[in-house]
């Protein structure tokens, strides 16, 4: 039992112990200089769990038929969810402007009219749904059949997208004519229309379980951003190249500003579009103008 006014302090052996349980669930990694923040986020479970030691507390998530329960309870409080509507602009300007009517030629081409985007790390919607928002806008999709698929690993995030509802700070990269046309008062909040709502498929998913990754089948473009940043070189590899086998040929990876695949893998070409550089799938040769 701990007792109150009392602090635990998580040993070096402690630490190894939840930092490789915690990377072989989930990939995130956790350095030497780390130790205290784990240490602290962890203290909070530990407590509400009524453990003294850190080992009981690894004990019970190694052991208790409970574990797998809460495990997801500890990727609640690891994991960083900051995001917003629109973020990365120039990224998206690239996305509506450039990729979309390339993949709409190409797709018209081969006398298909679909779009699968997967929204990897959708955290609480933000993203999911602008990529709903930015679609509905270009009118030669109206007809299309569109399939948007947020995914995460933390369930509290999710059961927030699902709900749809947002505060002020989700809007600080918001166009008044994108929250005037989309959202609703809701609560002390907005909520996004139905009708974007219906385009966007929330569920729960750890990057590194390909079988799961698998199952949602084929993505013509994937958006991966501020994920992988947690990740060590093994595990981003072993992610982007699961997203590579994802994508249909030509279909595109989009990473945050801060991410690249330089020394992770050379599955992808980096393409230069007029608003920003994009990583892309590449075709066969003899398969050009297709996807």
């Amino acid at each position: 039992m701990i007792i109150p006014g009392t602090e635990q302090v998580m040993s070096d052996e402690e630490f190894l112990l939840f930092r490789d349980s915690i990377y072989n669930h989930c990939g995130i990694y956790f350095d030497e200089e780390s130790k205290y923040l784990l240490e602290k986020r962890l203290a909070r479970r530990m407590s509400l769990l009524d453990f003294s030691t850190y080992f009981d507390y690894y004990q019970f998530l190694k052991y208790n038929r409970k574990k797998d329960q809460e495990m997801l309870d500890i990727m609640d409080i690891l994991t960083t969810n900051e995001t917003y509507f629109f973020r990365e602009m120039y990224q998206l300007k690239a996305f509506s402007e450039e990729i979309i009517p390339e993949l709409i030629n190409i797709k018209k081409a081969a006398g298909k009219r679909d779009l699968r985007i997967w929204s990897a790390g959708c955290s609480t919607g933000e993203e999911p749904y602008t990529i709903a928002m930015l679609l509905n806008e270009i009118p030669a999709l109206h007809d299309w059949k569109i399939e948007i698929i947020g995914t995460d690993i933390s369930q509290r995030v999710l059961q927030q997208a699902r709900l749809a509802v947002y505060g002020k700070s989700a809007f600080r990269s918001t166009d008044d004519y994108f929250k005037e046309k989309y959202f609703k008062e809701h609560e002390g909040g907005h909520r996004i229309c139905d009708a974007m709502r219906e385009m966007v498929t929330i569920s729960h998913l750890n990057l590194l379980d390909c079988n799961r990754m698998t199952m949602l089948g084929q993505m013509d473009l994937i958006f991966c951003r501020n994920v992988i940043i947690y990740f060590d070189s093994a595990a981003k590899k072993k992610v982007v190249e699961s997203f590579c086998s994802s994508l249909y040929a030509g279909g595109f990876l989009l990473l945050g500003h801060s991410e690249s695949l330089m020394n992770i893998t050379t599955l992808y070409k980096l393409r230069h579009f007029k608003n920003d550089m994009i990583y892309q799938k590449p075709v066969p040769a003899q398969r050009q103008g297709e996807l």
